[in-house]
C-alpha cells in the first residue's frame, strides 16, 4: 500500500515522502495515529503542490543566506568585555553577545541559535573562530577579536 507519511518516522522516510509499506502496518498503525495517509490520485496532486511549495520556500531561504554570507564572510568582529589585568574575562563571552556585536558592526539581525562557538568556551581576552550556521549546508566562520575594556 502507498502512503503519503506527515511526519518523520525512523526507518520509514521524511515528512511529505511517498512510500510503500505493507497493508496492516498502515491500516493498524501508521493511519490511526496520523502518522500517514493513504496515497489517492488527489492526495498526490496535493502533495505535489505542497513540494513545489516547498522548494520555493526552500529556495528564498537559501539566497537570504547566501546574501548573509557574503556580508560576513572574512569578517572579524571586535567585542569589548570587562576584564583582569591578567586577560581574565568577568564571565564569558556566549553566542548573544556575539550576535550583538554581528547586529551592531555589519547590520544584519542573526538568531542567537545559530551560532556555535569554536572550541570550550571564550573565558580570556584574544582570538577566536565562531561558526554561524545560516541554513543546513550553509555557514560561515566568524573571527572574534575580544578586547578588554
Amino acid at each position: 500500500m502507498e502512503i503519503i507519511l506527515k511526519q518523520d518516522i525512523s526507518g520509514l522516510g521524511y515528512k511529505n515522502d511517498l512510500v510503500a509499506v505493507k497493508d496492516g502496518f498502515a491500516r493498524n498503525y501508521l493511519i490511526p495515529k496520523k502518522m500517514a495517509i493513504i496515497a489517492t490520485e488527489s492526495s498526490k496532486k496535493q502533495l505535489a503542490e505542497v513540494k513545489k511549495q516547498q522548494a520555493y520556500k526552500e529556495d528564498k531561504i537559501r539566497k537570504e543566506a547566501e546574501a548573509i554570507v557574503s556580508k560576513l564572510e572574512g569578517t572579524q568582529l571586535t567585542i569589548g568585555v570587562k576584564a583582569s589585568t591578567l586577560g581574565k574575562i568577568f564571565g564569558s563571552v556566549n553566542n548573544i553577545m556575539i550576535a550583538d556585536a554581528i547586529k551592531e558592526q555589519k547590520k544584519v539581525e542573526i538568531d542567537r541559535k545559530k551560532i556555535e562557538i569554536v572550541g570550550d568556551g571564550i573565558k580570556e581576552v584574544g582570538q577566536y573562530k565562531a561558526i554561524v550556521k545560516l541554513h543546513k549546508e550553509i555557514s560561515v566562520e566568524v573571527v572574534l577579536d575580544v578586547k578588554a575594556e
